[in-house]
């Protein structure tokens, strides 16, 4: 059987979403490989079922899994629930980053490569809106987590902006959980409910009115 790190014995105790990392570490590559594809199975459960009606063992069987390896990686379908948020939070931010560092653009243009980049991701990802959803309720921790975190990579892009000169304003939460609030519902609209849209287009329509408005 794979080696993993265990958690202390109270680990299940734990009640801050900085502390508790949702999931133990594998040691070794295999490891690394059964942990992923339990997460992307529970992505696809939790995502047709919702979390009360997914099960471990419907996981593990749509992960090629025995159920003795869900119980080295994660503690119960909360802990697993909890690592899929975060999971899918770090998947959002690693798909966006290297858009904007291999082209790199200015303030504004780079919000629409950002917000570009998220669409295509959400295409592809539907199931991250009702798992971050229903997040709120299971994993309210994990979830505020992904909002703050991600609201705070915005503002960071921002305030580099306004410090090379390329926006009008000075940048705070509000504008970045404005830009938030927007992608959140242009990727629902365009990359969940309407799959033949021209997302580059779509971006550069959301891009003009931050233009207008911050440039």
């Amino acid at each position: 059987m794979d080696e993993a790190q265990s958690g202390a014995a109270g680990d299940k105790a734990r009640s801050s979403a900085g502390a508790d990392k949702a999931q133990r570490v594998p040691r070794t590559e295999r490891g690394r490989r059964t942990q992923r594809a339990i997460l992307d199975a529970a992505a696809a459960e939790f995502g047709e079922k919702g979390f009360h009606e997914s099960s471990i063992v419907s996981i593990t069987i749509r992960a090629g899994v025995a159920l003795g390896s869900f119980y080295t990686y994660f503690e119960s379908k909360e802990t697993l629930f909890k690592a899929l948020v975060q999971d899918m939070s770090e998947r959002v931010r690693d798909h966006v980053a290297p858009v904007l560092a291999e082209q790199p653009r200015s303030g504004i243009a780079a919000e629409g490569a950002a917000l570009e980049a998220f669409l295509g991701f959400a295409r592809g990802h539907k199931e991250i809106y009702r798992i971050i959803d229903e997040a709120e309720f299971v994993a309210p921790e994990s979830w505020r987590a992904h909002y703050l975190n991600t609201a705070a990579r915005i503002l960071e892009r921002l305030q580099a902006a306004r410090a090379k000169g390329e926006l009008g304003i000075e940048p705070d939460e509000v504008h970045a959980w404005a830009i938030m609030g927007m992608n959140v519902f242009l990727g629902l609209r365009f990359g969940v409910l309407d799959g033949a849209a021209d997302l580059a287009e779509v971006a550069a329509k959301a891009n003009a009115l931050l233009q207008d408005g911050l440039g």
